[in-house]
């Protein structure tokens, strides 16, 4: 692993999202739209179509390229839904929101390839997949055949075990190891759409969580799009002490590093805040 990040910028990365091109010379803001009761931060609010509507449309109209539609909440200690119980959260909330707004491009956030398969049907452009394929062995091919991109995130062991942490590791090495197997598998079923992520925050401990923020740009030699995704983290309020509500300011901090360091995604909650880092980022880029 060497640093390329002079070699990344001079990259053209994009997506191809269902015939849109997705343009990632400036970054990108993935939002976070949670359909879960039980998310550690947004949890139950936008459960009615109305809601649903209304908070897309701010999402939209302030910033946002991507929405990123969960059903399955992954904090600490949640228990994992079923496929039937996951797709009864989410199958209606795809068609309302692409009534409304047809040129959404919509990620799905899920390990089930059903699920997958099933969005992918309503209009979904990329699936986000936590476990790297791990928890249903189908969703690679599933992949090859809907030929969507893909989000490929670093998780230690299973589903069952991601919160797991292992302290006496190379971090960065072991998450580079992991994407590069994987990447292979991927690359060999004919899947070249991929999206990579380290996995803040999924069985790590702050300082490795540090330590691979700190080494991000060495994930530029698979010269893919790299998305962050460290919005209102334990990375964040165990640091500072504080609670997800009081955890935008540092949140900041870090997807502002994480740009520096060539993230070409960062996954958010927060749209405008994100939008304004990557203006000011840009700004700081461009001058001698």
């Amino acid at each position: 692993m060497n640093d390329c990040e002079d070699t990344f910028l001079n990259m053209n990365l994009s997506l191809n999202c269902r015939g849109q091109l997705l343009d990632l010379s400036t970054p990108a803001i993935m939002a976070i739209v949670n359909v879960t009761p039980d998310s550690f931060f947004d949890g139950g609010k936008y459960s009615s179509e109305k809601s649903l509507l209304h908070h897309v449309e701010f999402l939209l109209s302030n910033g946002a390229n991507i929405l990123d539609l969960g059903a399955q909440s992954t904090r600490p200690g949640a228990e994992l839904i079923s496929e039937s119980e996951e797709w009864n959260r989410i199958e209606k909330a795809i068609p309302v929101i692409l009534k409304e707004f047809p040129k959404a491009i919509i990620s799905v956030d899920t390990f089930y390839s059903g699920i997958a398969i099933k969005t992918a049907d309503q209009g979904a452009a990329i699936i986000n997949d936590i476990s790297g394929g791990t928890h249903d062995e189908k969703m690679f091919e599933t992949m090859a055949d809907l030929k969507l991109p893909y989000v490929l995130m670093h998780i230690p062991g299973t589903t069952r075990s991601m919160h797991t942490k292992s302290e006496n590791i190379n971090i960065v090495l072991e998450v580079w190891n992991y994407l590069d197997k994987k990447i292979a598998e991927l690359k060999s079923l004919g899947i070249t759409q991929i999206i990579i992520d380290p996995g803040f925050g999924f069985g790590k401990t702050i300082d490795q969580n540090y330590s691979l923020l700190k080494n991000l740009n060495a994930f530029n030699n698979f010269r893919l799009p790299i998305l962050a995704g460290m919005s209102r983290k334990s990375m964040v309020t165990k640091v500072l002490n504080v609670n997800s509500e009081n955890a935008l300011n540092g949140t900041t901090v870090l997807n502002t590093l994480a740009l520096l360091k060539n993230a070409s995604i960062l996954r958010v909650h927060d749209v405008i805040e994100a939008k304004q880092v990557i203006t000011l980022v840009e700004q700081y880029r461009k001058v001698e």
